[in-house]
């Protein structure tokens, strides 16, 4: 099994900026892909940015050039660094972590940017 626990959301002013932080305790469980992904009100659940563990990235292209994307691998742990906030960033954040076999989903965190 694999338990993901998020931290960092908030709220903050356009412009500003957060970092979330996602870590993973996986017991006798190999993590590959590590991602973000976010749902904004009464839309569906999107891809944010991704990593392998070998270090490849994918970023939605609404947030390429403002997010950026890191992970330690050694601690299980992925993060999300968000600049120049936009109101429309506002959502959900969810972390993601897959396996070769399963894929996990924390609890989400709240991002709020106020314009």
């Amino acid at each position: 099994q694999v338990q993901l626990v998020e931290s960092g959301g908030g709220l903050v002013q356009a412009g500003g900026s957060l970092r979330l932080s996602c870590a993973a305790s996986a017991d006798d469980v190999s993590i590959n892909t590590m991602g973000w992904y976010r749902r904004a009100p009464g839309k569906q659940r999107e891809l944010v940015a991704t990593m392998t563990n070998g270090g490849n990235t994918n970023y939605a292209d609404s947030v390429k050039g403002r997010f950026t994307i890191s992970r330690d691998n050694a601690k299980n742990t992925v993060y999300l660094q968000m600049n120049s906030l936009k109101a429309e960033d506002t959502a959900v954040y969810y972390c993601n972590a897959q396996s070769r076999i399963f894929s996990f989903w924390g609890q989400g965190t709240q991002v709020t940017v106020s314009s």
